[in-house]
């Protein structure tokens, strides 16, 4: 269907070209979030239930992840992005002329379903790069996808202000085709070694994976508790910001996205500690930051620049445990990586769908102050949990030894 070159090297070039695509594509599933108050008033939408809209896009992510990703272990993954990724496209256009809240949340779930090419990329830039530089393309490949989530807030503000909610879909729409394009020319060809499983075997595998390695189960976890925290943050934030007494506008609410890139930015090196063996205790220190960083986004309605230096040590905390989790699990299992990622990831959305739907529900029953609450408090289960598994890794040592 599409002629790859016959041969390319894994490059920074290359890194970077996968870093854009990932973020682009996840950036489609995140442009709601400043647009929530805009999208309610549209299509009916009370501020309460407001959150589904995210959930919604979060769950057919989900489903995404277990049935589309475990497929680049069996089938070509650059003719599998590709396909994908022109499906994004089309469910954009279909998001932007929608003027229906059933066809809206179609379309926004057809792009959640398809947006799971992010991990289809990440894996294929796992396997091509050097086994010694694995972890340093995971960190700037997956630092793509944070940057392209935190950016997406600022360019759906940009483009609401400047047009409207529809011209958002509709320009990313575009965009999306041209990097597609892009890809056509510089990806290179999947020539690594495909499962013997059928699908439906494959899709077993994924849940034999889990019960059998403890490292899945508890990075899943991880996975879990930051992206719902992550999720609590992000989903409601525009509602207070865009009330009284700030009443800011939809670009300067999407804005503070740039704070959250700083912070993802500020994590890239997270690789390179799991390749150095760090990860265990690069993950210990990023949930406690995690949990610290409520103190000062509880702030919110006092400081500005309080909630900026919150943002920061969040979205930097959320980097570095995301970018560990997937390093430490590649290297463990590099013949199931499509796997992994499915297994792995879910967790992630599912975080994220939770996070959303609990915080709006906070936001509207308890104000600024509850979500907050809630944020701090599973963040704190992440540390409890972190602190658990040390103590378990210790016992297990002790037992080996005697």
């Amino acid at each position: 269907m599409f002629k790859a070159p016959a041969s390319k090297r894994w490059s920074f070039l290359l890194s970077l070209l996968f870093a854009l695509a990932c973020g682009l594509a996840v950036a489609n599933i995140y442009y709601a979030q400043p647009l929530l108050g805009q999208l309610a008033q549209e299509f009916g939408v009370s501020q309460a239930n407001v959150g589904y809209i995210i959930a919604a896009v979060q769950l057919f992510y989900a489903l995404g992840l277990i049935f589309i990703v475990p497929l680049g272990d069996l089938v070509n993954r650059r003719r599998l992005i590709l396909l994908q990724l022109l499906g994004i496209t089309v469910a954009l256009v279909c998001v932007g002329f929608a003027h229906d809240y059933v066809l809206l949340l179609a379309g926004l779930a057809a792009v959640g379903l398809m947006a799971v090419v992010t991990q289809v990329l990440v894996n294929f830039a796992s396997a091509l790069a050097p086994e010694a530089e694995r972890g340093k393309a995971v960190g700037l490949v997956t630092g793509g996808v944070v940057i392209g989530i935190l950016l997406a807030r600022f360019f759906a503000g940009a483009i609401s202000e400047l047009a409207d909610w529809r011209a958002v879909y509709l320009t990313s729409s575009g965009l999306t085709l041209v990097v597609t394009f892009s890809l056509i020319v510089m990806l290179p060809q999947d020539h690594s070694k495909k499962s013997d499983l059928a699908y439906s075997q494959l899709l077993r595998s994924m849940l034999q994976l889990f019960l059998q390695e403890n490292l899945l189960r508890t990075r899943a976890a991880f996975a879990f508790f930051i992206f719902t925290a992550f999720g609590m943050l992000w989903t409601p934030l525009s509602l207070p910001l865009g009330e009284a007494p700030l009443s800011l506008s939809p670009s300067l609410i999407g804005a503070f996205g740039l704070a959250g890139a700083v912070g993802a930015i500020g994590a890239a090196n997270a690789g390179k500690w799991a390749d150095r063996g760090l990860g265990h205790r690069a993950t210990g220190i990023a949930l406690v930051l995690l949990f610290l960083s409520w103190l000062p986004i509880s702030m919110l309605h006092h400081s500005l620049l309080l909630l900026i230096a919150g943002i920061l040590l969040l979205d930097f905390a959320v980097q570095v445990v995301h970018v560990t989790n997937q390093s430490l699990l590649f290297a463990a299992l590099p013949d199931a990586r499509g796997r992994l990622t499915g297994a792995y990831m879910v967790f992630y959305s599912i975080g994220s769908a939770v996070g959303a739907v609990l915080s709006t529900w906070a936001y509207a029953a308890y104000g600024w102050s509850g979500v907050c609450l809630m944020g701090a408090i599973v963040s704190g289960v992440a540390c409890l949990l972190w602190g658990w598994t040390r103590v378990a890794e210790k016992d297990l040592l002790r037992g080996k030894e005697a």
